[in-house]
């Protein structure tokens, strides 16, 4: 039996991007890992948003920097990734987090523009973010890439066709990058929130919010980020080297409730 073996569950002094930062999961990302001790690249497309987010974590003590960052601009992406391995000394860690609210009927007008704009955002970015910022995790100690899709990657909602192929596709490519970048020792893996506590969740009433909560998921309510922002961090510690290629449910249960 080999001895026992002491794995860091530390981040400090590592370097994370995360995208759409400036609110919600994004926020709580970003927050978490500072108060870890690791760099934050606060991304948005919002700028002020981001610039907020990280003065917030100055004011707490920790280290980041803002990044305006449309991420269904590939140009954009290529010169932020640069710039942000350029100021931090590299980068260890990608969160891809950037979503938004598409909620559409099939045969409505409006349907083309939507899908292009849903699948641009929320698949198309994360190979050309992970594609950018490839050179700085191979040179990692402990590389590590986070997509962040939804319980619509599991389940489907009527209306949200774009989101669900979307998300689906994240965890698809999750899987198949793990494969692809495993014997580099590059963890790849993704998390599937289910009801949170959001910008996109806050146009719905709080009774509703408790009726479908205690309706669809085993704990009863509502997610907050930071309980998501954990499970980021956690498979981002460079103990967390044996584990990628996981799609995992964080909705209190959602997925796993058949009535």
């Amino acid at each position: 039996m080999s001895d026992f073996r002491e794995l860091s569950r530390s981040v400090k002094g590592l370097t994370v991007l995360v995208t759409r930062a400036a609110s919600g999961m994004g926020r709580a990302t970003a927050r978490v890992f500072a108060a870890e001790g690791a760099n934050v690249a606060v991304t948005d497309f919002n700028e002020q948003g981001a610039q907020a987010v990280a003065t917030e974590i100055a004011a707490s003590g920790g280290s980041a920097k803002a990044w305006q960052l449309d991420v269904a601009d590939g140009g954009e992406i290529e010169r932020v990734v640069a710039d942000v391995a350029a100021h931090f000394g590299g980068l260890d860690i990608v969160v891809n987090n950037a979503g938004i609210s598409v909620r559409v009927a099939i045969d409505d007008e409006a349907y083309e523009d939507a899908w292009a704009r849903g699948i641009a955002v929320m698949l198309t970015a994360h190979p050309r973010i992970i594609r950018a910022a490839l050179p700085h995790l191979r040179k990692s100690r402990s590389p590590r890439i986070v997509n962040v899709a939804s319980t619509e990657a599991l389940g489907a909602t009527a209306l949200h066709s774009p989101y669900s192929a979307a998300k689906g596709g994240v965890a698809s490519l999750t899987r198949s990058l793990a494969v692809e970048l495993g014997r580099e020792g590059i963890t790849v893996n993704c998390i599937c929130p289910g009801p949170i506590r959001t910008a996109i969740t806050d146009g719905i009433s709080e009774e509703h919010k408790t009726i479908y909560a205690r309706r669809r998921t085993a704990l009863g309510r509502y997610g907050d980020p930071e309980e998501v922002a954990h499970m980021t961090l956690s498979l981002c510690l460079p103990a967390a080297s044996f584990l990628t290629g996981a799609v995992i449910p964080v909705d209190g249960g959602l997925m796993a409730r058949n009535a």
